[in-house]
């Protein structure tokens, strides 16, 4: 065999080596565990976590429950606890219903009737069945009927702002939360309570929120 036929040999040799399948090493993936929400869990950023919007949201509440304007009148006063007026001006990337609905909840079944919360995120609903009633294209119901829908009384507004720090040496990133629950009056526009969390956290983050 000559040494042009060797070299061809060999060139085909290499050819089918790298259209050959290569071995993949499979590794098991780590298995799905429930985590506390209360607790930091296994992945960890200096952003606003499940232990955060709990330790926060169940603070708001212990405090509006204390206020007697809110929670100690004769008549319930109506309250509107949603995201509409609850703007995140942050770097954290965070759904703002996780704080709003979370309070409005927990503060719905302490309250125990000491508040009554207008679904105002519901209220495209609320219109499409009292129009069909009032059509007749469906009966009345079991309960009233009312001549309008609940107007709120006192609504919740706010925001989270934060201050960021990097250390370039190390790559450790510092972000500090200023989160502002406020309760403002409908009708005169005046704030009869003010909440506020705040929090700093220093790792050499690259985790990703979403």
């Amino acid at each position: 065999m000559t040494i042009r036929t060797l070299s061809a040999a060999a060139v085909a040799v290499a050819l089918l080596a790298g259209c050959a399948p290569s071995q993949v090493d499979n590794v098991r993936g780590q298995a799905t565990v429930y985590e506390d929400p209360q607790s930091a869990g296994r992945v960890q950023g200096v952003g606003i976590e499940s232990q955060d919007v709990v330790a926060m949201t169940d603070e708001m509440m212990r405090d509006m429950l204390a206020n007697r304007i809110l929670a100690a009148r004769a008549t319930p006063p109506r309250i509107i606890i949603d995201n509409e007026y609850f703007r995140n001006e942050s770097s954290s990337i965070i759904n703002t219903n996780l704080l709003t609905d979370r309070l409005r909840v927990e503060l719905n079944r302490a309250a125990n009737g000491r508040m009554v919360f207008v679904g105002r995120h519901y209220a495209d609903m609320v219109e499409k069945e009292r129009q069909l009633k009032r059509d007749g294209a469906v009966d009345g119901g079991t309960i009233r009927k009312t001549q309008a829908t609940a107007g709120g009384d006192y609504r919740l507004g706010g925001r989270i702002a934060s201050l960021d720090a990097i250390d370039r040496n190390t790559q450790t990133r510092s972000r500090y939360h200023q989160v502002t629950f406020e309760m403002v009056d409908l009708e005169l526009g005046t704030i009869v309570w003010s909440g506020a969390y705040e929090m700093r956290k220093a790792a050499q983050d690259n985790v990703l929120y979403r």
